[in-house]
């Protein structure tokens, strides 16, 4: 039991935070959730030396896209949708057909200038990541977003989705990364 009170604890705090600072919580939450998955992403691929930047670049999407753009979105959802009898269908439907493409556009753009790369590099990792990462979305996500909306209480669904994002950011961070090694490698092989 002296284990459970700490967690109490801290779980109290988060939850008063989240209900008198929603969209501040939420976009605090986003960039520890974001950082560290990159952060783990980096570790699980073995790398020599932590990137800081990219650390920092999903951070602050987190910070300033992920945490508020779900906020707002998903309140938008529950107050379109409030009367309807398909609720949660439609919640679902709109995420995955709203939602999740402009999240996914703006993550392959906005991390890779959070990186300092040049508008030309981010947008040409957008145009050539941008389907397969929307199509992984959608297949490994549509789930984990059903779940979402039909059994995690609206003021908790940020949060659930930046869980479950944590997972997917391993696995997009590793994606990125994995196109920029075969980038550098085709830039290295045209200079030879």
């Amino acid at each position: 039991m002296s284990l459970s009170k700490p967690i109490y604890t801290l779980l109290g705090s988060y939850l008063e935070q989240l209900f008198e600072h929603p969209l501040r919580t939420k976009a605090l939450t986003s960039c520890v959730i974001a950082s560290s998955a990159n952060l783990v992403s980096q570790k699980l691929a073995g790398v020599k030396e932590l990137n800081k930047d990219s650390v920092m670049a999903y951070g602050l999407f987190g910070l300033i896209f992920t945490g508020p753009l779900s906020h707002f979105f998903y309140s938008w959802l529950d107050r379109i949708t409030n009367d309807t009898r398909f609720k949660k269908l439609f919640m679902v439907l709109g995420e995955r057909a709203l939602f999740a493409p402009i999240i996914t556009g703006l993550s392959l753009y906005f991390i890779s200038r959070f990186e300092y790369k040049s508008h030309d590099e981010a947008l040409g990792n957008l145009l050539t990541q941008y389907k397969s990462i929307l199509r992984g979305n959608w297949k490994f996500l549509t789930l984990p977003v059903f779940i979402n909306f039909n059994y995690i209480p609206p003021m908790l669904r940020v949060l659930f989705a930046n869980i479950i994002g944590f997972c997917w950011m391993v696995i997009l961070s590793t994606k990125r990364r994995k196109a920029e090694q075969r980038r550098q490698q085709q830039e290295q092989a045209k200079t030879k």
